[in-house]
């Protein structure tokens, strides 16, 4: 036996009278009062089990609630999660932008392993050199700067740790100072490391793929869905080009609803119209139609842009009687023609209707094999150079010595009817150039609109939305290039293939 603590020495025993113990833990002196005039509890029906459980004291800290049972009103999880971190989730970096543009990082200190000050320093320093870098672009586009030296410091950040990151970012810094300077939000300059590094390895990948005629013979239109689509797949009667221009005759304009009388560009008459197309938007919660050019409504009628009267034929007939359309020579025996190529025109207003006054040709592979101007035919005046959408300007037509026949011959040298030929709208060049041909990619009919015919989207949307480029982005001055719209119309046929087509074989 232990000797007792003498902790209930001073208390009564309940048993003074009757108590058989050798040694009680309480006291028997006759001198503490009885343990009847104590106030104790009255004895219940229970088991005596209970009656323990009931006398129990209570612990001095309560146990923890478990997470699941924390009250909704809780401001905060218990603490012991709260070191831990648990059910947090890291916040993304975010700015806001000064007057003058510097972006500002807003994030959690604790959850940055750069101190907050070093950042906001090295991301001032991102800031001023893309400034400088995209001095030509922020005109147009205030915020470009500032995006991209809070995303460029992000991601320089999550792949760089304390020790390492200030080294990281001069070295981007020097990189930045070393780019050519972006003349258009499509140039190859424009972006982080990441997103540059991105767009090269999508256009190496894609260049990787060799276009030819075994892998592109499933895509070639049937000669139904061309003429659905407008081409012109046989040759109208006639001899052809019986009369080349119509100057002094009476057409509908193109840009205006009026008649007009066909005059060359020194005597043509003036109309009031819109270049841009009609497209619909949203105002108030509306949907209304308005024009890309100046976005006025198209209700108000009146035109943003002043120029010529000029007129657009599409009837086979009519064409052929400007120009005779021919087909693609036969295949000769021992001429290797290419098996496929990628085509695009650019075209003026004349006397003698929308006629080409650019051709651009790449081959399966990418490889520019010709750009050439084309010279009017005789008689036939140019009424309005198109330079927004053409890129023609004087000073380069000036510069043409092929006719339309000639640069036909030197296409018949280098493919034939055999030959695929791949563009957007194709029917258009094909039109111009009066050339029938039945093997044919239209990458409008391989990523139709979502409305259907006749509708098409335009290239411009389709390379931005597939490929992360932007082309077209020349002023009214520059226009467009037939060279850079050929070869995107080939990647936008490798992205299908490599994409669409390969997921539908899978």
């Amino acid at each position: 036996m232990f000797a007792t603590a003498g902790l209930f020495k001073n208390l009564p025993c309940p048993e003074r009278d009757t108590c058989a113990r050798p040694q009680c833990i309480y006291s028997h002196s006759l001198t503490l009062p009885s343990p009847k005039s104590l106030s104790l509890p009255k004895p219940s029906l229970v088991s005596s089990s209970d009656s323990v459980k009931e006398s129990v004291i209570p612990a001095k800290r309560p146990a923890i609630t478990s997470p699941s049972k924390l009250a909704p009103t809780s401001p905060e999880p218990p603490r012991k999660f709260q070191k831990a971190n648990i059910g947090k989730k890291v916040s993304v970096p975010t700015a806001s932008h000064t007057e003058s543009g510097v972006p500002i990082l807003r994030i959690n200190a604790a959850q940055s392993q750069v101190p907050i000050p070093v950042r906001q320093t090295m991301l001032q320093s991102l800031y001023n050199q893309f400034v400088i870098l995209y001095e030509a672009l922020l005109p147009s586009n205030p915020s470009l700067a500032s995006d991209h030296a809070l995303k460029q410091e992000h991601e320089i950040y999550g792949k760089s740790t304390r020790l390492t990151y200030r080294n990281a970012i001069i070295q981007c810094i020097v990189g930045l100072k070393r780019r050519p300077a972006p003349i258009s939000p499509g140039h190859p300059s424009v972006g982080t490391e990441a997103d540059i590094a991105a767009r090269i390895e999508a256009q190496k990948h894609l260049e990787s793929l060799h276009l030819s005629g075994d892998l592109l013979e499933a895509l070639i239109h049937p000669v139904t869905d061309l003429k659905k689509w407008g081409y012109v797949v046989d040759i109208p009667p006639g001899s052809g080009g019986e009369e080349p221009a119509i100057e002094g005759k009476i057409a509908k304009c193109e840009r205006c609803p009026q008649y007009f009388l066909v005059k060359p560009l020194e005597e043509a008459d003036q109309c009031i119209y819109h270049w841009g197309r009609p497209s619909t938007a949203k105002a108030n919660g509306e949907k209304v139609r308005i024009y890309t050019c100046c976005s006025r409504p198209v209700a108000d009628g009146e035109g943003c842009s002043h120029g010529p009267h000029v007129f657009y034929e599409t009837k086979a007939e009519d064409l052929h009687s400007r120009h005779a359309f021919s087909f693609l020579t036969t295949p000769v025996p021992h001429n290797k023609p290419l098996e496929v190529v990628a085509l695009d025109c650019e075209m003026v207003y004349t006397t003698g209707g929308f006629r080409v006054a650019r051709v651009s040709v790449v081959d399966g592979s990418g490889k520019g094999v010709l750009d050439e101007l084309v010279r009017m035919d005789e008689g036939v005046n140019i009424i309005d150079y198109n330079t927004r959408f053409s890129g023609i300007s004087p000073e380069k037509y000036a510069s043409a010595q092929l006719t339309l026949t000639a640069v036909r011959k030197t296409l018949d040298s280098m493919i034939d009817s055999n030959t695929i030929l791949i563009g957007h709208a194709l029917d258009n060049d094909l039109k111009t150039l009066r050339i029938i041909h039945h093997r044919c990619i239209d990458t409008a009919l391989l990523f139709p609109h979502r409305a259907g015919p006749p509708y098409r989207r335009s290239l411009k949307d389709l390379v931005r939305e597939k490929l992360g480029k932007l082309i077209q982005m020349g002023d009214a001055t520059e226009g467009h290039s037939s060279v850079e719209d050929a070869s995107a119309t080939l990647d936008l046929v490798r992205w299908y293939i490599l994409n669409k087509q390969k997921s539908a074989i899978q």
